[in-house]
């Protein structure tokens, strides 16, 4: 039995209460067909029936009441009979387009899915944090791309951003995380993981496309390598809450873009200790503006809320950045954190324990 809606009826009752406290006779009456058109929006077919027949009914009762002549009263009521059946019809669609979008959400998780894959908590040495958001809230998916993952050469990420949004930027997303997957495995320098990525994407982008991105590993231990190809600076952030940008020695294009500029990325070699974090993003996260059009500010908000767990810390930037901008990003936004994890001190070793000298007895 469905349920009739509230703002419909009410209206259709205020109409009908206008109608007879003011004894307006047939000049209220064609109003009652507003009750049907605002079921429409919210309700399905059946519910719209309900309250176009609601208000027939009692435009008949009324019309009857107020001796309204027979040829205006059935004008008023084929009125009320053809906006019911439109504003079914448009709920008809309407439901159509929602189960549409529905299942076009799905299929965008599914693909988030196996494009984004999950970041487990802990990859060799380093505690990580990954939080995505897509400005197109029906897609769920966006042109940022990010991927870590543990080779033979140690552990290795990429955060980037692809030129432009929709389908074509997500097809550039997913090409540029399988080359760097692929490549990461292969190749032991980190520059020609790079290389190989801007070998591919010059063989299938656009002349005006291009993927702006930092490529990182841990080759060793307490040593980090950095490229980045006209992205934002990660920020440094070390245990004592000091957050420094690591500003490129050598800037050099974004990828797509060399054999136009000529210039090649170089390698930037950081010390990265136990406790210290790496935080990678893109410019959804820093171009995120206020009201006021004020940008966030995001090395402030780092030396605010960072703590041991990468998790809790990005949750409250997250959160901070959605306020910042009043609940919703108008362009896709990601964070990686990355901390190494401090290794527990080894206990120094027991002595050997000592034996007593066995007692020495005379011979009888």
């Amino acid at each position: 039995m469905p349920v009739l809606p509230v703002l419909p009826v009410l209206v259709v009752a205020v109409v009908v209460l206008v109608g007879v406290i003011g004894d307006a006779g047939v000049v209220w009456l064609p109003l009652l067909a507003a009750g049907p058109a605002l079921a429409a929006t919210t309700n399905g077919p059946r519910g719209v029936l309900c309250v176009g027949l609601l208000a027939g009914v009692l435009s008949a009762a009324q019309g009857l009441r107020d001796e309204v002549p027979g040829p205006e009263l059935a004008a008023v009521l084929a009125a009320v009979l053809a906006v019911t059946a439109a504003s079914g019809l448009a709920s008809a669609l309407r439901g159509r387009r929602e189960r549409v979008l529905a299942a076009v959400r799905s299929v965008a998780e599914a693909a988030q899915h196996a494009l984004l894959k999950p970041v487990p908590e802990t990859v060799g040495p380093f505690q990580v944090a990954v939080r995505y958001s897509a400005a197109a809230a029906e897609a769920r998916i966006g042109g940022d791309l990010y991927a870590l993952v543990s080779t033979p050469h140690g552990v290795r990420l990429i955060v980037g951003d692809v030129r432009g949004k929709g389908l074509p930027a997500v097809g550039t997303a997913a090409l540029v995380l399988g080359v760097f997957r692929e490549a990461a495995y292969d190749e032991p320098d980190l520059l020609a993981v790079v290389g190989r990525i801007e070998r591919s994407l010059a063989r299938n982008l656009g002349p005006d496309d291009f993927v702006t991105a930092v490529v990182a590993g841990y080759p060793r231990p307490d040593r980090l390598e950095v490229v980045n190809c006209g992205h934002a600076p990660p920020l440094l952030i070390s245990p004592s809450r000091e957050v420094a940008p690591v500003e490129p020695t050598h800037p050099a294009p974004p990828l797509g873009l060399r054999a136009l500029s000529g210039e090649s990325p170089r390698l930037q070699r950081l010390p990265f200790a136990d406790g210290d974090q790496l935080l990678l993003y893109t410019d959804g996260v820093t171009e995120a503006r206020d009201h006021a059009r004020e940008f966030y500010p995001l090395a402030e908000g780092v030396a605010r809320h960072v703590c041991e767990e990468p998790a809790r810390t990005l949750t409250a930037l997250h959160d901070e950045l959605l306020t910042h901008v009043g609940g919703r990003l108008h362009d896709d936004a990601a964070l990686l954190l990355l901390r190494k994890r401090t290794t527990p001190a080894t206990p120094p070793a027991d002595p050997p324990p000592t034996t007593a000298p066995e007692p020495v007895t005379d011979a009888v």
